[in-house]
């Protein structure tokens, strides 16, 4: 087989793989969880330094929401629950979804 021919054979595989849809990872807004928390978990689960951190918490209590993150769907799902799970041992209601970017 020509060295020309494998080549494009190649290619033409590496264009047919598609990249992995993307999902916003979003934190919502409500009357009981507390600013800090909200930065802690951005932190946390984020890895958010304390700047972007307290913009996105500034997103969520002003906008009703704030996106924490654009991850791969199965990284994105489980942040969601990871957050929510810690959330609830908190006893804060904080709502976090992820949703296709």
């Amino acid at each position: 087989m020509a060295a020309g021919v494998r080549h494009d054979e190649e290619s033409d595989v590496l264009t047919r793989v598609k990249k992995p849809k993307l999902y916003k990872v979003i934190l919502l807004n409500d009357d009981y969880t507390t600013m800090e928390f909200v930065v802690f978990i951005l932190q946390k689960y984020f890895q958010k330094n304390e700047h972007d951190a307290r913009r996105i918490m500034l997103d969520v209590h002003h906008n009703g929401s704030g996106v924490a993150g654009i991850y791969p769907r199965e990284i994105a799902e489980t942040k969601v629950k990871q957050v929510m799970a810690h959330a609830e041992q908190e006893g804060f209601p904080l709502a976090c979804r992820a949703e296709p970017e």
